[in-house]
């Protein structure tokens, strides 16, 4: 059900791949709550995934942008303004990516070359966006960024590799520029820190299944959705959480402060 709490915004939604990622719904739930939208991924991407369904579902254009270039992002940003005829008042950064994990490669025997590229895509690439509207003055007063990270950025979850890492710099990074961009333009940054969620970025981790139903024991309300993620997003979104900014806001049905359930207690004495 919409409640039109982004009736009149404007936002651009970086990662969006196929129909399971969270991006992809948070794209959907932004229009469905009265937003416009500008889509955008790295060209690589947009050739393996589907965004064009999604860009004439949400009557959205798609506009390529790797976001480890300072010059994309700045044309991704001048042609958002442009299409949009003015600021932009939300951006979701919903990128991650770890070579070292996609190798295979154990923790205590990282490729540096490929743990440097996965900290330029998964993390800096949030300070690279934030620097770009900053210096463009492309961000409403009042707007609202957020990034999706996970709880291995706190605690050791050892399949989860270098993208601990990363996920650990990209919160920093939020609450850094979140206090300049606050302080100049009254802007929020937050991160979302999700339940593990059957995406495609996320099934790439190894023993992913597993941990899935162990969370799904562990959390009191259960795994968040991709779904409700979308939908805590857009409250983060919205003019209703105003005030709130610098924050990793765990959306993970009570995981992070579940020291052990009754469930997984009585797994173990099985």
């Amino acid at each position: 059900m919409a409640h039109n709490l982004l009736q009149g915004k404007k936002g651009i939604i970086f990662g969006a791949l196929d129909e399971n990622s969270i991006a992809w719904k948070t794209a959907v739930r932004c229009v469905e709550e009265g937003a416009q939208i500008v889509l955008t991924n790295a060209p690589i991407a947009l050739r393996m995934g589907e965004i064009n369904k999604l860009a004439e579902t949400c009557k959205a254009p798609v506009i390529p942008a790797d976001a480890t270039s300072m010059d994309d992002l700045s044309n991704l940003f001048t042609k958002s303004m442009e299409h949009f005829g003015g600021k932009i008042d939300f951006v979701l950064h919903s990128i991650g990516m770890s070579v070292n994990v996609r190798k295979g490669k154990p923790y205590t025997d990282l490729d540096y070359d490929f743990f440097h590229k996965g900290l330029d895509i998964s993390a800096m690439s949030l300070h690279r966006v934030l620097q770009t509207a900053y210096k463009l003055d492309a961000l409403n007063e009042w707007g609202s960024v957020v990034a999706l990270t996970y709880i291995a950025a706190q605690r050791v979850f050892p399949d989860y590799s270098d993208m601990a890492d990363a996920k650990s710099m990209l919160e920093s990074i939020s609450r850094s520029f979140g206090y300049h961009y606050g302080v100049k333009k009254k802007v929020r940054i937050n991160t979302i820190s999700q339940s593990p969620t059957r995406t495609t970025a996320g099934s790439g981790v190894k023993g992913f299944g597993d941990f899935i139903s162990y969370a799904e024991k562990m959390s009191p309300l259960g795994n968040a959705s991709a779904d409700q993620c979308a939908d805590y997003t857009v409250t983060l979104f919205s003019d209703y959480t105003r005030m709130v900014t610098m924050q990793n806001l765990f959306h993970d049905g009570g995981f992070s402060f579940t020291g052990v359930s009754q469930s997984v207690i009585e797994s173990m004495g099985e």
